[in-house]
């Protein structure tokens, strides 16, 4: 059964397609080498500026957070927060995040921590809003 026309562009607005992600060993590489990060109690998540007018979100979770269902509830979480929060977080940067080390995967918690994250990351590299600077 077809949705109607504007929902699917309710829908497209919302999605998060493979040129919102951080895929290529290169760009993980760049993010890297920038070593801007920011961290708190949730997440630890490093970023650098992209060139390009929207942020791309790359992931790193390890074997040490915990098994497969594990860390793929992180990868599902992380995403999910990312892709609702899309309009709050700073445009032109690519980040790549990973759960904190003791910490527990829930969406409130990752929701909350993310766009306070890609702010701080976003100053640190330069690119903050209302005339701030680096850090």
């Amino acid at each position: 059964m077809a949705q109607p026309p504007d929902n699917d562009n309710h829908r497209a607005s919302q999605a998060f397609p493979k040129w919102r992600r951080v895929r290529k060993q290169a760009d993980f590489d760049r993010v890297h080498r920038q070593q801007v990060y920011a961290a708190d109690d949730v997440l630890v998540l490093r970023g650098c500026p992209n060139g390009q007018p929207h942020s791309r979100l790359g992931l790193s979770v390890s074997r040490k957070v915990g098994n497969a269902v594990v860390r793929n509830r992180w990868k599902r979480l992380i995403r999910e927060a990312f892709r609702t929060l899309q309009s709050q977080l700073p445009p032109g940067l690519d980040l790549v995040a990973r759960p904190r080390k003791g910490a527990v995967a829930e969406f409130s918690a990752i929701h909350a921590s993310l766009p306070k994250l890609c702010r701080r990351i976003a100053r640190k590299a330069g690119q903050g809003k209302a005339g701030k600077g680096p850090s």
